[in-house]
């Protein structure tokens, strides 16, 4: 049973990832400190931080905390690739962390649809209830 956000192993991949992507990031050069190296810690650090505040407020909430962690997941995946154009990371070395993104990417897509089809089946038996007290009252006038 999920208690909490960490609870959720889409959470504990996603910090897996940020704790890589920090590691990754040390070896960058010192100049790219405030540039790609901050970019992308941000956005990793980005995708666990959204699922966990989305989990806390739940609701219609947790839908859009969670299309924004697929947002920062596609950023992290794009300044990687940014960095091996610069050198700062051989293929095999982005390679891994690109996988895991991917992952967690994945995981993050699977939790969105399954959020959109419970929210789905929410309304439709609300609309269902909604007619059923209509068609009751109306019986009853």
């Amino acid at each position: 049973m999920v208690k909490s956000f960490r609870d959720l192993q889409v959470w504990q991949k996603a910090m897996d990832l940020a704790d890589a992507v920090y590691t990754m990031t040390a070896e960058f050069p010192r100049h790219e400190m405030f540039g790609l190296t901050s970019q992308i810690r941000r956005a990793s650090v980005s995708i666990p931080s959204n699922i966990a505040e989305g989990r806390a407020v739940g609701g219609g909430r947790f839908l859009h905390h969670i299309r924004i962690a697929l947002g920062s997941e596609a950023e992290l995946q794009t300044q990687i690739e940014l960095a091996v154009r610069r050198a700062y990371l051989t293929e095999a070395r982005a390679r891994a962390v690109l996988d895991d993104a991917t992952e967690v990417g994945r995981m993050l897509h699977g939790m969105l649809n399954a959020l959109e089809a419970r929210q789905a089946r929410i309304r439709t038996a609300g609309m269902t209830a909604l007619l059923l007290v209509g068609y009751s009252v109306w019986l009853l006038a």
